[in-house]
């Protein structure tokens, strides 16, 4: 069956499609301030487990704790202030997303393959675009 057919509503049990147990709203768990309380613990510990495990992340928040209070002290207008502070955050966010790919390509196989070099350069050139963005921000915006 065709990996699009392979939803519950394709007939397939959503057990056997996901090989999870229980449906989506059972593993996605509560509503309302208990689903936002869920949601802040598990990306507290996404945090986390990239502090631990990836030392390119560590090395980019070592680079934003002193670059997002500077952005904050800087004498430029409010929409310079919020590209400069959103350029070093999107270089983390970047990160972590690869950082996500990678922790997925490995979990599906450690085996060299074609596929899963090209999804690993591409997260990482990802994150060279990032860093080039931040560096092109702050280069402009403290040289005016």
């Amino acid at each position: 069956m065709p990996p699009d057919r392979l939803s519950a509503g394709a007939g397939m049990n959503r057990e056997r499609a996901t090989g999870c147990e229980g449906d989506a709203a059972t593993l996605k768990g509560q509503r309302g301030l208990r689903r936002l309380r869920n949601a802040l613990v598990y990306s507290l510990a996404g945090l986390r487990d990239a502090w631990r495990g990836e030392a390119a992340f560590r090395q980019e928040v070592a680079l934003a704790l002193p670059l997002l209070p500077l952005a904050v002290c800087l004498p430029v207008s409010g929409g310079e202030r919020a590209l400069l502070a959103g350029s070093v955050l999107l270089v983390l966010i970047v990160e972590l997303l690869n950082s996500a790919i990678e922790a997925t390509v490995d979990r599906v196989s450690l085996d060299r393959h074609p596929l899963a070099r090209r999804a690993k350069d591409i997260g990482s050139a990802a994150v060279l675009l990032a860093l080039l963005n931040a560096v092109l921000v702050w280069g402009c915006i403290l040289a005016t």
